[in-house]
Order: structure tokens, then C-alpha cells, then sequence
């Protein structure tokens, strides 16, 4: 087995999953997290003696990761990783500016104090996971973050939306992070989100939100000068 294959870190499947979504997930995540490289061959036999499935499912979470933009494959040649593509980074973070902004508006006129909390601890838990340089993690905790405030505005299906296009800025963030930069921004803009809505400021919470979304616009320039292969 190559040892490309042998660096991607496997989880157990969770309670009820298809195996076709469990390869699906296992490689999503090894691929966001860089585990798998823009460029990297990957082959059905290598995925499913690894994960211990049939060629099927494998063949099946590489045309969705393919529909995601994760991979490519090239008839009689294989199945690659695909380069990070900035065009689809941008619109990715163009729609979650727009919608995060909306679903913000709602939250300082109304927030479950419960939900409050679980951002304070979450936040906390963040700052572990960096001391830690466990950068997958605070990736997860960040979007489970963003993923609580629409859950607490009655919009968990307008967050599915988002995490449907969300692949590639997903892993331009990690990257971000990896090369350690402005992550501390990234928590100090949480706090700031989490006060904006504790003092039901919209014009804080709203500005804060634009400017947490659009720094990623800037370090795109310098992730793109220090990783060039990684990109398209």
C-alpha cells in the first residue's frame, strides 16, 4: 500500500452510516485536512483494502467527492486530489458572507441563553486545540461555532446549504491555520460575535461577521505565495 495512503488518519464509522458515506467522510476529511495533498493519487483497491470495504462505495464517495470539486478523475489514468480552485473559494465565501449576515441580524434580536454558553465553552476549547496545534479539530469546533448560531435561529437547513459548497473554503481555512495565520483573529472575532449578541448590537455583530468572512480574502494572497502547489 502507498505510502501516501498510509498517512490519512481513519475513524471509526459512526452508528448507522452507509459505507459509501463513511469512505465519503473518511476521505473528506483526510483530504480538508491536507492529510491527502492537491495532487495526490488515490486508487479504489488502496481505499478499500484501507478502509476494508468493496471497490462499490469507494468508487461511489469518489464521485461525490468529485462533484465537490475534491478529486478528479482521469479515465484510465486514476483518481486524483484535486487543486485548491480560489474562483470556488470565493463564491463559497461570498455565500456564507451573505447568509451569515442574515442569520446574524436575527440572532441579536433573540438567542437562547443555553446556546450562549455552548459558544463560550466552545470558544475555550478552541483556544486548547491551537495551544495543541490540533488544527483539524479547531477547524470543527470554528464551524460547529457558526453552525450553533443558525441552529439557534431555526435555519439548520440553510446551514446544510452552506457546508454543500463549503469543501474548498474549508480547506484553504486549515491551510490558514497550519501556516499560522491571524488563527488568533479568528477567536478574538468569535468573542466579539458572541458580545454583539449578549448586547443585541446588529451593527456589531454585522460588521464583525463581514470582516471575520472577508480576512480570508487577504491571507489567500500569502497562502498562494507560500504553498503554490496546492493551488490551481
Amino acid at each position: 500500500m502507498g505510502y501516501i495512503i498510509m498517512k490519512m488518519e481513519i475513524s471509526e464509522p459512526r452508528y448507522g452510516i452507509s459505507v459509501s458515506d463513511y469512505v465519503y467522510e473518511v476521505l473528506k476529511k483526510n483530504i480538508v485536512a491536507f492529510k491527502l495533498k492537491p495532487g495526490d493519487r488515490i486508487s479504489e483497491n488502496e481505499i478499500s483494502e484501507l478502509l476494508n470495504v468493496s471497490r462499490t462505495p469507494v468508487r461511489e464517495a469518489f464521485i461525490k467527492l468529485s462533484n465537490e470539486g475534491l478529486v478528479y478523475i482521469l479515465p484510465q489514468r486514476g483518481t486524483y486530489i484535486s487543486y485548491i480552485d480560489l474562483d470556488q473559494v470565493e463564491e463559497a465565501r461570498f455565500i456564507r458572507e451573505s447568509l451569515e449576515k442574515s442569520v446574524i441580524k436575527l440572532a441579536v434580536k433573540e438567542f437562547p441563553e443555553d446556546v450562549l454558553v455552548y459558544l463560550r465553552k466552545n470558544i475555550e476549547i478552541q483556544k486548547e486545540k491551537i495551544k495543541n496545534k490540533a488544527y483539524s479539530e479547531f477547524l470543527d469546533l470554528d464551524e460547529d461555532f457558526h453552525k450553533a448560531i443558525f441552529s439557534a435561529c431555526n435555519k439548520e437547513r440553510t446551514w446544510s446549504f452552506i457546508e454543500q459548497v463549503n469543501s474548498q473554503y474549508k480547506r484553504i481555512r486549515l491551510l490558514s491555520f497550519i501556516a499560522n495565520i491571524n488563527w488568533n483573529k479568528t477567536i478574538e472575532q468569535h468573542e466579539r460575535i458572541i458580545e454583539a449578541i449578549e448586547e443585541k448590537d446588529e451593527i456589531k455583530a454585522e460588521d464583525t461577521m463581514t470582516e471575520h468572512l472577508k480576512k480570508l480574502i487577504i491571507e489567500q494572497v500569502e497562502l498562494k505565495e507560500k504553498y503554490p502547489k496546492y493551488f490551481k
